[in-house]
């Protein structure tokens, strides 16, 4: 039964993430402790306390793909001879790169909490933001945002996360000054969402060469299973490739709709790995089914079934 592992990105955080299997597991609550002393940040407090920081880009990530790298790590004894490739939403792939091996837990942490930092340098002068748009068609969003930058307006295309669904990305008052228009068009919603950064668009250029510096340095070459990039919709499986791909990765639109729909004739299933939004977008995307795990039941139910 071959499976698929999927990895949520950034914005699938929430207050209590990964409190019940620290509070389970052993092993889980080791991954905190590590975490922890790796960040000098309070891993426990951070994704288990009321606070501000977890929405902070630079917290985001490492919460995300500790809680995400959790699950796997409970699941992996029964599904190991059984994953065929890793795939995940922006963040969510260098989540997928560590359950694959290609970088250890405590490389993985530092090093999206070091991309979170220096997105949001790169943003904190530039009034960035994201928006996410309901009920267009791909090649009407991707003529309107063509237009609009001809016109010296700064809107890129960000996420194809269905049919229908696309987040734009760019400057905030650009964005914000086109959401009548973008509505007139015929979109269902226009939401400007509460973000920081401008992910996945040329607002991010100038972090490219210091990024692909530090996966020169925690990036290694042995990939247990492939990883489908968010850039090409493509497996890889080496560091040659995976520097490449990363740093594109940065200022390339996630293609999350293309990487399902080109790669579940290789699979029988998906399991989404600390979250339940891909399995949301999966719904719509695959026939295959999703199998979402967040919770220790959820996850105590999965081993124990044939």
């Amino acid at each position: 039964m071959s499976k698929a592992l999927i990895f949520p990105g950034q914005g699938s955080q929430s207050i209590g993430m990964g409190k019940d299997l620290f509070e389970n597991s052993t092993e889980v609550k080791r991954y905190f402790e590590r975490a922890s002393e790796i960040l000098k940040e309070d891993m426990i407090k951070l994704c288990f306390e009321e606070n501000e920081k977890l929405n902070l880009t630079q917290y985001t990530q490492p919460a995300i793909l500790l809680v995400s790298y959790s699950v796997f790590s409970l699941i992996l004894p029964k599904i190991k001879d059984k994953i065929s490739f890793g795939l995940g939403h922006s963040l969510g792939e260098f989540s997928a790169l560590c359950a694959s091996g290609a970088l250890s837990f405590e490389q993985a942490i530092s090093l999206v909490s070091k991309r979170g930092y220096l997105m949001e340098e790169s943003c904190k002068s530039k009034a960035a933001g994201m928006m996410v748009v309901l009920g267009l068609e791909d090649n009407i969003l991707e003529e309107f945002c063509a237009k609009k930058r001809n016109r010296g307006l700064k809107v890129w295309c960000a996420n194809y996360n269905g049919d229908g669904q696309m987040v734009l990305a760019g400057s905030r008052e650009d964005l914000s000054t086109l959401e009548v228009e973008i509505k007139g068009l015929g979109a269902k919603r226009a939401l400007m969402l509460p973000m920081s950064v401008a992910s996945h668009c040329p607002i991010l250029e100038g972090m490219c060469a210091d990024f692909r510096v530090l996966l020169e340095e925690a990036l290694g070459d042995s990939f247990a299973f492939p990883i489908i990039s968010n850039v090409n919709a493509k497996p890889y499986g080496s560091k040659a490739q995976a520097l490449d791909l990363l740093a594109k990765q940065l200022v390339s639109p996630v293609l999350y709709k293309q990487s399902i729909r080109g790669n579940d004739a290789e699979i029988e299933g998906f399991i989404e790995c600390g979250g339940n939004v891909l399995k949301g977008l999966n719904k719509r995307l695959s026939q295959k089914e999703t199998i979402s795990l967040q919770t220790y039941a959820e996850i105590q139910d999965f081993l124990q079934k044939d």
